[in-house]
């Protein structure tokens, strides 16, 4: 039942308030001044509270400045005569809900407390949320007690508290984005914004006008301003996830939003100044980016003010039991189960597993697990399906059988698996292979890929799959190269063969990758 206070030095105002509103049923106390509403306020906890603006002693407005203090802080509503309307709006300045004039009208008082118990309500559930977020990204929420981790820890607790650029570096599904969310949660920036961008997600056409805005007119299709996320962060943290994949252009823009603080809309003229702290991520090995000419030198330097490495799961299994009790409670609470624990071979298996997903992995198997178990406790049967043999799972243990196979076909097939498993999401295929966006849709186009074909075999004498921690597809390549060469001696020609190439598509890859290219020539002409 929604508690009410009524605060006047009046009894008769307050005996027929008391009435009114014990009546539609509402837990209702009176008080005749500022010190007895102080005091029944500390100990009832009400929703609102009605007072008078003019009492002798303390009065509405020093009673409204006292009671914002009280947790939880109930919502106010200011009474007062005709004269002193202009008071009381100065009262609602000062953070009053409302205020009525008196003579009050019955039906007005109880509209306006019901509005007021809405505005408490949706107040104390917006305390709630923000307070469940805080716990689930506190540093302390952090699950695990490795050393590695305990590492990041202690430099994500330095950082938290200033506003220097982050660069957090990991393999995928390491939590590269809980780690970010952490530092701006536990950071004087908490109450603002938290805005996450993964740029590998976003075409390069529309990546700057999500960064940076647009004005109308901009570009075909601007027919409105757009406010960039830059500006829409304001006092808060812009998340950069895939940081690797940021072209070129975005780059040299992106530095000068660092170094002068500001940024210009697509088609504006006027530089507006932002403040916003910047946190990045990627999986990428930014040094070697660096040598290759794809990511700027300046631009590295201004990001890795503090650089945090995040380690991979298979290098912290001490903490997959901490973690698997995490997952096990959560999924129990969102699934409606009650799993108890997992016996002692489940849990042999995840330690001993070499996660090449990680932590995203771990996650997904344990929601399988819980969801698909059928007792209290999860066994071996329940997740070794998910836990598949090294033939299975390493692309990379391929090998080329004596009647060779069909290149081309081998990486229509990988594509098409990424685009499956990705759910059709060519951003995220495109990561699980490697890629950046743009090559893997200039593959795509290029082998006249078609959603309605059927997937071809590769071999018939191998099941191709993914990992969930993805491929480098460049690795894969230059590894069957090898392979190639190692079988046929050396022979290039007769190793373009084996693959389904010709001697030229050959020789182009294999000088890609800088593989011995003084031995090629000779080699090639013995054929």
């Amino acid at each position: 039942m929604p508690v009410i206070l009524v605060v006047d030095d009046e009894p008769l105002q307050r005996n027929i308030l008391e009435t009114i509103l014990s009546e539609e049923g509402y837990e209702t106390y009176v008080a005749s001044s500022g010190e007895e509403a102080l005091k029944i306020a500390k100990s009832y906890n009400p929703d609102v509270v009605l007072t008078d603006l003019k009492m002798k002693g303390m009065d509405g407005i020093a009673l409204l400045e006292r009671i914002k203090s009280l947790k939880p802080e109930p919502t106010v509503v200011m009474m007062t005569a005709f004269g002193t309307v202009t008071t009381a709006v100065e009262a609602m300045k000062r953070g009053a809900f409302d205020y009525l004039t008196k003579p009050l009208d019955k039906d007005v008082v109880i509209l306006t407390i019901k509005r007021a118990l809405e505005r408490t309500e949706l107040l104390r559930r917006t305390d709630e949320l923000q307070r469940a977020l805080y716990d689930k990204f506190s540093i302390e929420g952090i699950v695990g007690h490795s050393r590695a981790i305990n590492d990041v820890i202690t430099v994500v607790k330095k950082v938290a508290g200033s506003p220097v650029t982050v660069l957090i570096l990991g393999e995928s599904g390491t939590g590269k984005e809980l780690i970010a969310r952490a530092i701006h949660y536990n950071s004087p920036q908490s109450t603002k914004p938290f805005t996450a961008i993964n740029c590998a997600a976003i075409p390069e056409t529309l990546l700057e006008s999500e960064l940076f805005g647009y004005e109308p007119g901009a570009f075909t299709g601007a027919i409105s301003r757009k406010i960039g996320l830059f500006e829409a962060t304001k006092g808060g943290t812009l998340f950069l996830d895939e940081i690797g994949d940021l072209p070129p252009l975005t780059q040299s823009k992106m530095l000068r939003v660092l170094q002068e603080r500001e940024v210009r809309r697509l088609g504006g003229r006027e530089s507006i100044k932002v403040d916003v702290r910047v946190i990045t991520a990627t999986n990428k090995d930014l040094g070697k980016e660096m040598e290759e000419g794809r990511f700027r030198e300046d631009l590295f330097y201004r990001l890795k003010v503090v650089t945090i490495q995040l380690p991979p799961l298979r290098e912290r299994k001490e903490d997959i039991p901490d973690l698997t009790k995490y997952f096990l409670e959560k999924f129990n609470r969102e699934l409606g189960k009650r799993i108890k624990r997992l016996d002692e071979q489940a849990l042999r298996a995840l330690v001993d597993y070499h996660w090449p997903g990680n932590i995203r992995q771990l996650e997904s198997v344990m929601e399988k697990a819980v969801l698909m178990c059928e007792s209290d406790t999860v066994t071996l049967k329940d997740i070794e399906s998910e836990l598949v043999s090294p033939k299975q799972r390493n692309i990379f243990d391929i090998e080329i059988p004596e009647k060779g196979l069909d290149f081309e076909e081998l990486e229509k097939e990988l594509l098409r698996k990424a685009m499956e498993k990705s759910g059709r999401v060519a951003a995220k295929a495109a990561r699980l292979l490697g890629m950046s966006y743009k090559t893997f849709w200039y593959r795509w186009e290029k082998l006249s890929l078609e959603e309605s074909r059927p997937i071809p075999n590769a071999s018939e004498s191998y099941t191709i799959d993914i990992p969930e921690g993805g491929i480098i597809f460049e690795e894969f390549e230059k590894g069957l190269l090898k392979k190639a060469m190692e079988k046929t001696n050396n022979v290039i020609a007769r190793a373009a063969r084996l693959l389904g190439l010709s001697d030229k598509a050959f020789r182009l890859r294999w000088e890609k990758f800088g593989l011995d290219p003084a031995k090629k020539t000779s080699e090639l002409n013995r054929f």
